[in-house]
């Protein structure tokens, strides 16, 4: 019998940390966050959308959960909406807090092997399939510990 999968906490990142915050306490938004892994073990990275922090770096794709929605709904919701395909299972991965200058995010990363439909990128970003180590810049400093876990889990591109 295996064990139930569930969201392991890697902890805080702090980005930018000489960078001004808000004084007291800030709100967390929890985002959910899918790595996609094709037939070929390549992971699926698209650029934030202009207009927003950090617009133009590569990370993978996702976004806010909404309330009342679970990790895995605003998951579902978010893929559809930003990159036009509908996923299958999502295997439940990592948790990392983000704390950036201008928001403190808490990532919820899940692992998809199955979707279906063709990558429309519906807010005017690029996508790209990339092999460990990745060959796209910048990327998002948020995204970077995801990936390095990624290349530290050999078998973690195999479903």
């Amino acid at each position: 019998m295996t064990a139930p999968a569930v969201w392991a906490d890697a902890g805080v990142l702090v980005v930018d940390a000489a960078e001004p915050r808000q004084n007291g306490p800030r709100p967390v938004t929890d985002v959910a966050v899918g790595v996609l892994i094709d037939a070929e073990g390549r992971v699926l990275l698209t650029t934030r959308p202009p207009g927003k922090a950090y617009a133009g770096y590569w990370e993978f794709p996702g976004g806010k959960v909404e309330p009342g929605e679970s990790v895995e709904q605003a998951l579902r919701r978010e893929l559809q909406e930003e990159i036009g395909v509908t996923i299958g299972p999502v295997q439940p991965w990592r948790t990392l807090t983000v704390d950036y200058p201008h928001a403190l995010v808490r990532l919820h990363v899940g692992r998809v092997h199955a979707w279906q439909g063709e990558l429309q990128m519906h807010e005017g970003q690029t996508y790209a399939w990339q092999r460990l180590p990745v060959a796209v810049a910048p990327v998002l400093p948020g995204t970077v510990p995801l990936l390095r876990w990624l290349e530290d889990e050999p078998r973690a591109a195999t479903p």
